[in-house]
């Protein structure tokens, strides 16, 4: 199936993720979950996490698309036997972005749980891929992004929008979970890595 090109710039590719970004970013607040909680009372907050998964999903999908209804060009592509290299590390970025989902509570990541009634702690993971890096589920997301083999200007500039999207969720996230789980969480920061194990 061809899509029909469009005449837009490129750019409005990032701005496209940037503002993805910027919306999800303000949904995932508490300052916004406190109002949804105001405005539609407590039996809101059941569904919310569902409701925000589904919806960031969905909206994610427009941005996507942009890359290929924008005229492109490529930047570089990585031949075999590097190609297969690359391929075979992806595919393990996506088992270990897995594992980490399941590691997290793969349920309670997406709102399932929560929507069902069913019974969850907030407690903090510091085992398994947790015990080496605090954000496993952005490290290997980027990974597989960076590592496609065939870069076009628009991949580029999606990839571009949606890394400094992850990093300042990232930076968000950490005041959370500081907010929430105190010297605990800070202690585990001293000790473990942010992305990068072992070296950042």
């Amino acid at each position: 199936m061809e899509f029909p090109n469009l005449s837009f710039s490129p750019w409005v590719i990032p701005a496209a993720a940037l503002a993805y970004g910027l919306i999800h970013s303000v949904m995932a607040s508490t300052s916004f979950k406190h109002l949804v909680d105001f405005l539609l009372g407590n039996g809101a907050k059941k569904y919310y996490r569902l409701l925000y998964s589904v919806f960031a999903t969905i909206t994610l999908l427009p941005v996507l698309t942009l890359t290929a209804l924008i005229p492109d060009i490529t930047l570089y592509t990585i031949l075999a036997p590097y190609r297969y290299l690359t391929l075979l590390i992806q595919a393990a970025s996506v088992l270990l972005l897995a594992y980490s989902v399941i590691q997290t509570g793969a349920f309670q990541f997406i709102g399932l749980s929560q929507a069902l009634g069913w019974k969850h702690t907030d407690q903090l993971n510091t085992g398994g891929l947790y015990r080496y890096m605090r954000h496993p589920l952005y490290a290997f997301s980027l990974l597989f992004i960076w590592l496609t083999p065939v870069m076009t200007r628009n991949l580029l500039l999606l990839y571009a929008a949606l890394t400094v999207y992850i990093l300042i969720g990232a930076f968000f996230e950490e005041r959370k979970l500081q907010s929430t789980f105190g010297e605990a969480y800070a202690a585990y920061k001293v000790k473990t890595a942010f992305l990068i194990p072992f070296i950042f």
